[in-house]
């Protein structure tokens, strides 16, 4: 799939959880290749639409598609495999990050691994590192790493420098733009509009569960309900 082409496409999507609309007729379209932030002041339904990406949330109606096939002909586990999640607070397992980045897989070659923790913004010799040891935004990185040695076709990050101080989450947001600029597909859910603008090339904004404007960050901004905005 070219750059720029639409790889996730959400079509009229209505969600419900306790009795309660949370995402009302939503639709978006996610490129290939490029970063598009979700944003929206908090509450507004931003991780619940991430999550009915890779169908860790099944919507009532609408539907979600993948490269034009809708995810929910996909089994679940296959699907996150292409479709990557990077959580707010980072998650590791006992162990070394070697074992980490392997779990889950039948095998994992040292080549592969190696090239992940670059990508995500480690050195190698991090493999070796025991997961208890590192940093904050150092376990986020490796649960990255985790997600690319996957061979995702798009990642999804759901407020991931929310735990971090400001010179980790500065190197996270590095890294989301490195991975698009070598053609990666990602979606930011972020309420911090001065973030989007850093990485993203395009948005979607949320408010109370309605998609209220898509499109250059210039677009977004102006249709921003409210003050908060930053």
């Amino acid at each position: 799939m070219g750059r720029g082409a639409d790889q996730l496409v959400v079509e009229n999507v209505h969600l419900h959880r306790g009795g309660r609309e949370v995402l009302r007729g939503v639709s978006a379209r996610f490129r290939s290749g490029i970063v598009t932030a979700v944003v929206g002041p908090s509450g507004s339904g931003k991780t619940s639409l991430l999550r009915c990406l890779n169908r860790l949330e099944e919507p009532r109606s609408g539907r979600v598609m993948l490269d034009g096939e809708d995810v929910r002909t996909i089994p679940p586990t296959a699907l996150r495999q292409r479709v990557g999640m990077i959580f707010q607070t980072p998650q590791l397992f006992e162990g070394d990050v070697r074992a980490n980045l392997a779990y889950g897989l039948p095998q994992l070659r040292e080549e592969t691994a190696g090239a992940a923790l670059e990508a995500a913004g480690l050195p190698v010799a991090f493999l070796d590192r025991d997961s208890s040891a590192l940093s904050v935004g150092q376990a986020q990185r490796v649960c990255i790493a985790r997600a690319l040695v996957r061979d995702p076709e798009a990642l999804l990050m759901d407020e991931p420098t929310s735990a971090l101080d400001k010179d980790a989450a500065a190197r996270i947001e590095k890294t989301i733009t490195e991975l698009a600029a070598q053609g990666l597909t990602i979606v930011l859910v972020t309420h911090n509009l001065a973030q989007a603008r850093q990485v993203a090339r395009r948005g979607i904004l949320l408010n109370d569960g309605t998609a209220l404007a898509e499109g250059d960050l210039d677009t977004i901004e102006a249709t921003w309900p409210g003050e908060e905005s930053s």
